[in-house]
């Protein structure tokens, strides 16, 4: 049996009950309740070997996994510099790695066990409270998780200042440019297509001449004059020096699981965005609000 389990990629509930030498009533509690990974997408429960070692991994306290954090999801200028100056404090001891993915993407990411957290932006910030948990309840094993307020960012328009006149910022030519667009699943192209509607337009009357993926690489097509205009936030227009037009600030969250969420490297992230030098970062990067960085704002098991 045990040769047959280490070969397969899926184990099923007598399998699985063997190898964690558990009675089968007991894994399927543990599966209907979220607890280790499974998909019932058969009718029946199976469980992937790969994340069901991992979740044992994971299960420890000093575990192999306690020594690196994977960031996926959304991309943020101010978290893409916090993750970049983490590895300078903690060395060679921990990995911290961060790869943009878009909010929804993340989330699957996530899902999957692929990742340890993931970022999202999916609206203004005066309905986060209702978007973000709704967005993460779409999810596999939600209930496993808890959203962490990151901070508040102020979401518009980056636009090349050659169209751009600062006397009269929303007087801009939305049919006319050339619009660069992010791509299915980001929160930036969810406001996008929600300021849209907003202005009565729609997607398909813009001139798109490019997609990116991610906020610099949007900024940057902008700048070397691929594109006109395009949705970002504010800290990423400044960095590119481009103009920029505000139009509503968001709720940036971390998703994570609630094991992840007491871990060391994860906790460290929030003490460096509080700490003097990560105020003095986002002020300058600007555009950024950090009064509840850190706080628990919803939590999948209530």
């Amino acid at each position: 049996m045990t040769e047959m389990i280490a070969d397969t990629l899926f184990m099923n509930v007598k399998q699985v009950a063997d190898y964690l030498h558990l009675n089968e009533k007991k894994v399927y509690a543990l599966a209907s309740e979220g607890q280790i990974p499974a998909t019932k997408v058969t009718g029946k429960w199976l469980f992937p070997k790969k994340l069901v070692d991992r979740w044992l991994l994971e299960s420890c306290h000093s575990g192999l996994m306690a020594d690196r954090l994977l960031l996926t999801g959304s991309d943020d200028p101010f978290l893409q510099a916090v993750m970049l100056r983490l590895p300078a404090i903690v060395g060679n001891k921990a990995l911290y790695s961060y790869s943009v993915t878009g909010s929804r993407m993340g989330l699957s990411l996530l899902s999957q066990g692929h990742a340890d957290v993931a970022a999202i932006h999916w609206g203004r910030a005066e309905e986060s409270h209702l978007r973000h948990p709704g967005l993460v309840r779409q999810f596999t094993h939600y209930r496993q998780w808890v959203l962490v307020r990151a901070f508040l960012r102020t979401q518009g328009l980056i636009v090349h200042p050659d169209h751009f006149n600062p006397l009269q910022p929303e007087q801009v030519a939305i049919g006319r440019l050339r619009w660069v667009v992010r791509q299915e699943g980001a929160g930036s192209q969810r406001f996008l297509q929600e300021w849209l509607t907003e202005q009565k337009y729609r997607q398909d009357e813009l001139n798109i001449s490019q997609q990116a993926f991610s906020e610099r690489e949007l900024a940057s097509m902008i700048c070397r004059g691929d594109a006109d205009i395009g949705p970002g936030s504010l800290s990423a227009a400044r960095e590119y020096g481009l103009a920029f037009i505000p139009v509503c600030e968001e709720a940036f969250d971390l998703v994570v699981p609630r094991s992840v969420y007491f871990r060391g490297l994860f906790q460290q992230l929030f003490d460096y965005m509080q700490s003097t030098e990560g105020q003095a970062l986002a002020n300058d990067l600007g555009g950024y609000n950090l009064t509840d960085c850190g706080k628990m704002v919803w939590n999948g098991a209530e």
